[in-house]
């Protein structure tokens, strides 16, 4: 176990914006940042960055945390290993209680994968220098394709000897298994004998954001027609072909600096990229773009450019899976290479400037490029055009008319002028799209289709109903971020906020169980040592429950756009300019929760008594009791005077 004070050192260390900066692409936005969320599909930011309270929170999904759960959540890790994560970015040298002898045997199958991957990659890269056969072959072979010794240190190249039993028999004798290494990909089974996937083969690791080694790609060397030139690693728990692209540990930080992403098909082009010095370079593998890797980009840019070599008519089928990727709002745009070349070629023999200007002079929105396409296919054929002008207007339908609307406007004038077309048709025909596809949302969610919207309308999906909690929760919760926010601050009448708080409220009107167990550790630990506990302690409360909705509760979503003030001259009412407003305003819900049951009280006792003093006396406590309950509604309003009615 890892010691607390090694959890606290790291703790200390962490700048929450630089760690979700590694994965999202943030922009500052008042006192916090913002962008998509990593969690789910969104088009427009929810997803928000408290620096200085340390924690994030997602506005459409509810995610929320502090970078712990951040990268446990992103990478999948256990709390443990999101801590040895963050301990090995910051050179943090963690105490643990206990060290195992047998690192594999402790893990289950994710982490024993995660272990295993690394080793491997190792192992392979060792070979490339280390072995005669792998230095007259592989490294012979990365000389030849131009790669320099840093730019193969820094994709982790290697080589697996042609023997057929060289990575099985070392990794054996380190104690991994032959089940392990076959779910891996690392072996294979023949009649109960092992032996290596990737024999004669040079080894390019696929690793995640974090540089953790996901699976392998391997290029055979020697001339073979019955084996495929190149091979991946099975789809396992952690290698998921649909949700990996290549570089992506590499090229992230020069994504989000270039607010750019070139998209290409192979390794070596990503490599040859980055040694050309075009850093913002990812590559899919060979497949078509899913809509995973489009959420791992979207997290840095929305600006994607896919390179393509090859002629255009070629390559039109593959554009179709691009949809998608206007569909999230990305700004498509493809590059034509010069005939002969891709862009491992092209780099190494133009280099770094004259690529940027090749490819300035020759970009491409889709539409545009495949209605270029498409009007050299079709001819005169009816037939070819009719199915172009259903691509196309498919294609514009996708892209958000909320988030878009000039751009899918643009693409119908375009597409009108280039085809001939009457525009009242074409507006038509994307609308009957949008149509089919919200229906077929609706249907796969179980509910009814909306009603069939006019032809000059471009319809959104209608949001979803949300669940919104009780008044007596939300109240809860605001009380504990008022506490925590504000408790060390003056008010008059009392020492600070919190000896306020605790002399007014009776804790036992709170009725949410996390609430009451943070008042419960707040005053104690005020009791025992006269110190008054901040957020961070509970961000980082090794309660995970606990840590998770402190975090979601202590970051409202109530900050004005950042517009607002120079356009209107609104300033935001919230937080430290306004906290003793904030306090009077908490308090004074359950001042008037606790007038109000007084009441009920003073009636119940009433029906009851029959003596004329008493019953004179309880009237006029209860008409008092009626005047504070005025005096609190006039001063904060009726909302929570309803609210509490209801009840």
């Amino acid at each position: 176990m890892i010691t607390p004070s090694s959890i606290n050192e790291v703790q200390n260390r962490i700048d929450i914006v630089e760690i979700v900066g590694q994965f999202v692409r943030l922009k500052k936005r008042g006192a916090n940042y913002i962008g998509n969320c990593p969690f789910h599909s969104e088009k427009t930011p929810s997803f928000s960055v408290s620096a200085s309270k340390g924690i994030y929170k997602c506005f459409g999904c509810g995610k929320a945390g502090n970078a712990v759960t951040f990268i446990q959540e992103h990478e999948k890790l256990t709390y443990p290993e999101a801590i040895r994560w963050l301990a090995e970015y910051y050179k943090v040298a963690l105490e643990e209680t206990t060290q195992s002898p047998e690192r594999v045997q402790q893990y289950h199958t994710e982490e024993s994968l995660r272990v295993l991957n690394d080793w491997a990659a190792k192992y392979f890269h060792q070979e490339l220098y280390e072995s005669d056969e792998g230095n007259t072959i592989g490294l012979s072979y990365f000389k030849h394709r131009g790669f320099r010794k840093e730019i193969i240190e820094r994709f982790l190249l290697g080589y697996n000897a042609d023997n057929g039993l060289a990575l099985y028999s070392h990794a054996t004798q380190h104690g991994y298994t032959a089940e392990l290494l076959e779910k891996a990909g690392l072996v294979k089974n023949r009649n109960g004998q092992y032996f290596d996937t990737y024999r004669g083969r040079v080894i390019f690791p696929i690793q995640n954001m974090t540089g953790r080694v996901l699976g392998f790609g391997a290029r055979i060397l020697k001339s073979n027609d019955k084996a495929p030139k190149y091979i991946n690693s099975p789809e396992n728990e952690l290698y998921i072909k649909s949700k990996v692209l290549y570089g992506m540990f590499q090229s992230r930080k020069a994504i989000v600096k270039e607010d750019e992403c070139f998209l290409v098909e192979g390794y070596t082009d990503v490599i040859s990229l980055h040694q050309g010095g075009v850093e913002n370079v990812l590559a899919s593998s060979g497949t078509s773009l899913t809509e995973d890797q489009l959420r791992l980009i979207g997290q840095l840019t929305k600006n994607l450019t896919i390179l393509y070599d090859g002629d255009a008519a070629g390559i039109k089928a593959a554009l179709r899976g691009l949809d998608m990727a206007l569909s999230q709002s990305f700004q498509v745009k493809l590059v034509l290479l010069p005939e002969g070349e891709d862009p491992d070629s092209f780099i190494q023999n133009k280099g770094a400037s004259l690529f940027h200007e090749y490819v300035k002079a020759n970009k491409q929105d889709i539409i545009n490029f495949r209605l270029e396409v498409g009007l050299k296919e079709i001819g005169n054929d009816p037939v070819a055009k009719s199915k172009l002008i259903n691509e196309i207007a498919e294609s514009i339908s996708k892209i958000n008319k909320a988030e878009d609307f000039s751009l899918q406007h643009y693409y119908i004038k375009e597409t009108i002028q280039k085809l001939d077309l009457d525009e009242a048709a074409m507006v038509n025909l994307v609308n009957k799209y949008i149509r089919e596809r919200i229906e077929q949302e609706q249907r796969q969610k179980g509910k009814p289709t909306i009603p069939t919207p006019t032809n000059e309308e471009v319809f959104e999906e209608f949001p979803q109903t949300i669940n919104t909690p009780s008044a007596q929760d939300e109240k809860d919760w605001e009380l504990m971020r008022i506490l925590l926010a504000h408790g060390n601050k003056p008010i008059e009448g009392f020492l600070h906020v919190a000896d306020m708080i605790n002399q007014c409220i009776d804790q036992g009107f709170l009725e949410n169980s996390i609430v009451q167990s943070v008042f419960k550790e707040y005053y104690q630990y005020y009791e025992q040592t006269g110190i008054l506990l901040s957020e961070t302690h509970f961000i980082n409360h090794p309660d995970a429950t606990l840590r998770t909705m402190i975090a979601a509760k202590v970051h409202p979503n109530n900050e004005i756009s950042h517009n607002w003030s120079a356009i209107y001259g609104i300033e935001t009412l919230n937080g430290e300019e306004n906290y003793i407003n904030e306090v009077e305003s908490a308090i004074s819900y359950f001042d008037l929760k606790n007038i109000l049951k007084m009441q009920d009280e003073m009636t119940r006792l009433l029906e009851k008594e029959t003596d004329v003093n008493t019953i004179t006396k309880l009237q006029m406590k209860f008409m008092k009791l009626r005047l504070d309950e005025r005096e609190i509604v006039k001063k904060y309003g009726t909302t929570v005077y309803k609210h509490l009615k209801k009840r």
